[in-house]
């Protein structure tokens, strides 16, 4: 008899290239030893030069993926990804309060790292009243932190001043990744405020590279892999970190323009530290 391998379940998109939204999740979760699961909530028709089409689910379709997934699978962590739309929003957040997935990490997906909007205006208000108090964690880029609270984010004081307003909105932790658009910047730093009410930055070396597809993606991914292997949400978050900054020094080269990150090296990273 084989012991019961550890689950989670990412809810989000699928980017045909495979360098973002579900595909990426799902190879994080695989490199983190986690199998995963994916309930889609929306499809793009996308290369490294950028998305031609993008489909969203119907409503009773992303139902069904719940209701098929929880009447089956042991399920212990979930995360967000791209939520599209308000009817996406409300259907998803209808759907986790009725299945048992366990801890619930919310990829905002709202604003890219480069500060292009992902999300229906009208949906900004629907999104911080029904999916950020579901969150376990929150992981909001500099611009969505910007967008969802309001605030000016110009030094890590005043992160950490955004971060409490997340939490003020329900999400019990909160990670806002740092700015890091100048190829000239030595350092991305990152806050994180826990549940606790301590808080502490995460600092890594800027590395210039045009492969970073997926980035916020596995980040959040890991932090759910890790939720579901029962770690705390403190060592949840080193341990994504370290795995995504692994995967961004260390490029491969897929695609022609914008290009995925080496989740073989997040892999590596991930296991280095188990031993």
């Amino acid at each position: 008899m084989i012991n019961q391998q550890v689950q989670a379940v990412t809810i989000a998109g699928h980017d045909s290239d495979g360098s973002a939204g579900m595909p990426a999740d799902l190879h994080a979760f695989f490199a983190d030893g986690v199998y995963g699961h994916g309930l889609l909530t929306a499809a793009v028709a996308g290369n490294s030069y950028g998305i031609d089409a993008a489909q969203v689910m119907p409503k009773d379709f992303i139902e069904q993926q719940f209701k098929t997934l929880s009447a089956d699978f042991k399920i212990s962590a979930a995360k967000t990804g791209m939520l599209a739309n308000d009817d996406v929003i409300n259907i998803v957040a209808d759907q986790y309060t009725k299945v048992n997935f366990g801890p619930l990490v919310v990829d905002p997906v709202i604003i890219t790292k480069h500060g292009a909007m992902l999300l229906e205006q009208s949906a900004y208000e629907l999104f911080r009243e029904r999916i950020i108090p579901l969150a376990t964690v929150i992981t909001p880029n500099f611009y969505e932190a910007q967008k969802l609270t309001g605030f000016e984010l110009k030094d890590t004081q005043e992160m950490f001043a955004a971060a409490k307003e997340l939490q003020k909105m329900g999400a019990k932790n909160v990670v806002i990744k740092g700015e890091h658009n100048d190829s000239n910047q030595k350092e991305v730093i990152d806050v994180v405020l826990l549940e606790d009410g301590s808080q502490f930055e995460l600092s890594k070396p800027f590395f210039d590279t045009t492969h970073v597809n997926g980035t916020g993606d596995t980040f959040s991914a890991v932090i759910a892999a890790e939720l579901a292997k029962g770690t705390s949400v403190k060592n949840a978050v080193l341990r994504a970190k370290d795995a995504v900054y692994a995967a961004i020094s260390h490029p491969i080269e897929v695609g022609h323009k914008f290009g995925p990150i080496n989740h073989w090296a997040a892999q590596r990273e991930l296991k280095k530290k188990e031993l």
